[in-house]
Order: C-alpha cells, then structure tokens, then sequence
C-alpha cells in the first residue's frame, strides 16, 4: 500500500520528479521479477521460445518414457554436481519416434517445463537453404546459442527432414552437408557441458544412421499409439473441469476409440463440447449479446454421451 501510494505522489506528465521523492523511491525485488518476466536472455533472442506451461501431469500414460526423461534430461540439469561426483557423463541427445498425434510434442514441453531450463525449439525444415553453406551455418548457430545459454534443451521437430539419409540422389549434397555439420556438434572437439539435444519424428527409417549409434542420440524412445488405459488416462485430463453429464462413461469412450492417437481423443472432447454449446446456445443471439433471462453459467449446461458419440462418428477411423 505505501508503494502504491508513493507511485501516485509522482506525476509523470511533470518535466522533472522532486528530489525529495527520488530519495524516497526504493527498488524491492518484486520489481526484480517482474523484470524477469520481459526480459529474455539475449544469446536466445533469434531462436527463443517460451517455457511451455505444460506438466507430467497433462501428458496421459506414457510412465515409462516419462521416468526415461526424467532420468536422462531433467535429472542432469537439476543435479550436475551429483553426476560430477558419479563421474558420469549424461545423454547427449534423445530422440523420440512413433506415429504423428501421439504426444511426442507434448512429451518435449512437458521435459522443459519441469526443468525450467532455457528451451529452443527447431523445425527441422526451418533450417534449410537453398544458398550453399547458409544450412550448415544455422545449424552451427543453433549449437552456439545453446551453449552460451546453457542449461538449455535444444528441440528438433521433424528431425527427418532435416538430417535424412545420406546418398539419397543428386539433391542430396545439400543434406549431406548439414548431416555431416549435425554430427560434428554432436560429438565435436567442443564438449556439449549443460546442453541436452532433443528430437522428434515421424520417420525413424529416414534419420541418417549414423546419427542413431550410441554417443550422439544415445536414447530412442518409441512413442506407441495409446493402449485402452493411456486412452482414458487422454480422456480424463481432456475433460477435467468441464461440466460432463453423469451418464458419462469415460472407460467406455476409451474402449470405442481403439486406433485412435491422443490427437484424436483431444479433438473429440472439443467437438463434443461444442456440440453442448450448439444445443443449448439461445436462438436469436446476436453480435455476441445474450437474450434476456440466459445466464453464462446455466447449472443445465452439461454435456451429454450423445455429443460425445456425434464427435464420434465424425472421428471414426
């Protein structure tokens, strides 16, 4: 209150602030944090990407590769001076592979949130140039930034695209040189000391092999389509505070969706939901403006099984 006060004792608008009042300002560190929150570190500021508000909690299933990157990522950021002691140098690179829509993505956020380390995220076509030598530049820039910022998680999506096979045809000079650059940030003369490399594909049999021994992606960690359990666990964080009718079964809904990606679930509770909001919005609503006697927080707003198998049908595989 007495901050809030003396910021109101000082006129902007004046040409000059008194001297007594300058005397009487005081920077406290919540002034420090809120500094924090806008300004980002300047070795990032070309490849920056916000920490993804995402937890293990909103990935659904998937405890195995969950405790996998605990152990290989997070634990090596959050306590390097117990492997310093151990004497054990942690992963360089982990690379996560299976079908699209199967929470590879989610898997990376989650990892950078729990860390709260630095986190630079790459498409993999991103980097790629017609102009000879600029492919490799952005790749050795890529390494650069993430060195100086380290600790720092460095995400590769699409890897495929950007590292394929080798001796694939007369265009393939391009992506031999980016792969043989990749590879020399890897395991270069320049130790990789608080950087964790992290990629995600499609397409496993594309990846240059070279790129898959131990030393450079040590960890391959398949992504597998959600089994019946993994597709309720989906289920239940997807619906979680949305106002679902009793005669909701959601073990039953995992059960009818066998063959479907966690994508695929995400997008059935959302059509579900709009389909509650379709049947229960009033008629006559126009620019926005509700008609008189509706309320936004109607208690006989619910949504029902029969929406649920309306997003069904139309999600069918």
């Amino acid at each position: 209150m007495k901050e809030e006060k003396q910021q109101k004792k000082i006129e902007l608008k004046k040409e000059y602030i008194p001297y007594k009042k300058l005397l009487e300002m005081k920077v406290n560190f919540s002034h420090f944090r809120e500094a924090l929150r806008e300004v980002e570190p300047s070795a990032l500021r070309e490849f920056f990407s916000e920490i993804p508000a995402v937890t293990w909690q909103e990935v659904g299933g998937l405890e195995k590769i969950k405790q996998t990157l605990k152990e290989v990522i997070e634990w090596p950021l959050k306590f390097s001076a117990l492997f310093d002691y151990a004497k054990l140098n942690p992963p360089r690179g982990i690379l996560l592979y299976g079908p699209p829509g199967c929470g590879k993505t989610t898997l990376a956020k989650a990892v950078a949130h729990e860390c709260g380390v630095n986190f630079i995220v790459v498409k993999g076509p991103a980097l790629l140039s017609r102009y000879i030598g600029e492919s490799e530049k952005g790749v050795r820039e890529v390494f650069k930034k993430a060195k100086q910022a380290a600790p720092c998680i460095i995400f590769f999506d699409e890897l495929d695209s950007l590292v394929p096979a080798r001796g694939g045809g007369a265009e393939s000079q391009v992506s031999e040189r980016v792969v043989g650059q990749f590879l020399s940030e890897l395991n270069g003369i320049e130790e990789l000391n608080g950087v964790v490399v992290l990629g995600a594909t499609n397409r496993l049999d594309k990846i240059d092999p070279a790129l898959l021994r131990a030393g450079r992606f040590d960890f391959l960690l398949e992504v597998p389509m959600p089994d019946e359990e993994t597709r309720l666990a989906i289920f239940k964080i997807h619906t979680r505070g949305k106002p679902l009718d009793n005669h909701i079964d959601l073990k039953m809904l995992a059960k009818d969706t066998e063959g479907m990606n966690s994508a695929d679930i995400e997008l059935i509770c959302k059509k579900a939901a709009m389909a509650a909001i379709r049947d229960h919005a009033p008629q006559g609503c126009t620019a926005g403006l509700a008609p008189q006697g509706y309320t936004a927080g109607d208690k006989n707003f619910k949504i029902t099984l029969k929406n649920f198998k309306e997003a069904l049908k139309v999600n069918a595989p």
